[in-house]
């Protein structure tokens, strides 16, 4: 089954491997029919164990590959890598403060339709992050085609496993409010299944723009690297450190890590 996958054009991986952790999207929303709440705990390990992987992706499958990709085109490696990252970062902030913004403003008009906006706000914020994910995973399957050091079938995999294991609590963190907010459990399942489909789109996208395009391939590499280290930042670390076992949680952190480096080291 694998060795038929890596006989597969690029982009169609990525595709496959999104669909992956789209179906992780919708396995995580699917407790909705079986829990009114799922065991903080669990889902805070999950969360520290995924940013572990996504840091050590960032760097062993996006950053050390976008350096070298940057250095065979003659750019400035730093330069290059250096402003695509903050690129990555920035993009998601300004999606943060646009949603910030937004929210503030329409708190003011009609209160009685709060919680149609606390839905509309939560299914939004997973939603949009969700594509520079998808577009990480696009970039990482795309980039194994030059054969560069550190972009290898297994650590575009690896990534898209990582990403998968954060989506799990993800499609929970929109299902079960949603539920809590009077909506039926068939469409709190749906609308948090449809929070992750932007992934497959934006994994193409991303695997088609670095095979056809070359000289994109460092830029979008550290870009996806900046927007993947603002998620892990902002998001994963934050929630999983709000465990009473905080220690416990850093230790999951590590241990992803780990096992992304090893992956990427000892097996790629």
């Amino acid at each position: 089954m694998f060795l038929l996958f890596t006989n597969l054009d690029y982009p169609l991986q990525a595709l496959i491997a999104t669909i992956f952790t789209w179906g992780i999207t919708a396995l995580g929303a699917s407790v909705v029919f079986l829990f009114k709440k799922i065991n903080k705990s669990v889902l805070d390990a999950m969360l520290g164990f995924a940013a572990g992987v996504m840091i050590a992706a960032t760097f062993f499958s996006l950053l050390s590959p976008a350096i070298e990709m940057a250095e065979s085109l003659d750019m400035i490696p730093w330069l290059v890598v250096s402003l695509a990252f903050l690129g990555g970062g920035l993009l998601l902030f300004i999606g943060d403060k646009v949603f910030d913004f937004l929210m503030r403003k329409n708190a003011t008009k009609q209160e009685e339709k709060s919680k149609l906006k606390r839905s509309i706000m939560l299914i939004s914020s997973i939603t949009l992050h969700n594509i520079p994910e998808g577009m990480a995973i696009g970039v990482a399957f795309g980039s194994v085609a030059y054969g560069i050091e550190g972009a290898t079938l297994m650590a575009a995999v690896m990534l898209a496993i990582g990403i998968g294991i954060q989506n799990f609590p993800e499609g929970s963190a929109v299902a079960l409010p949603l539920r809590r907010e009077g909506m039926s459990r068939s469409k709190a399942f749906l609308l948090g299944n449809l929070s992750g489909i932007v992934e497959p789109i934006s994994a193409v996208i991303g695997a088609i723009l670095v095979l056809k395009m070359q000289i994109l391939l460092p830029i979008l590499l550290a870009f996806a690297g900046g927007a993947m280290i603002y998620v892990v930042v902002q998001e994963l670390i934050p929630e999983s450190q709000t465990n009473e076992k905080k220690n416990l949680m850093a230790l999951f952190t590590i241990f992803g890590f780990i096992v992304m480096m090893i992956f990427d080291v000892a097996l790629g």
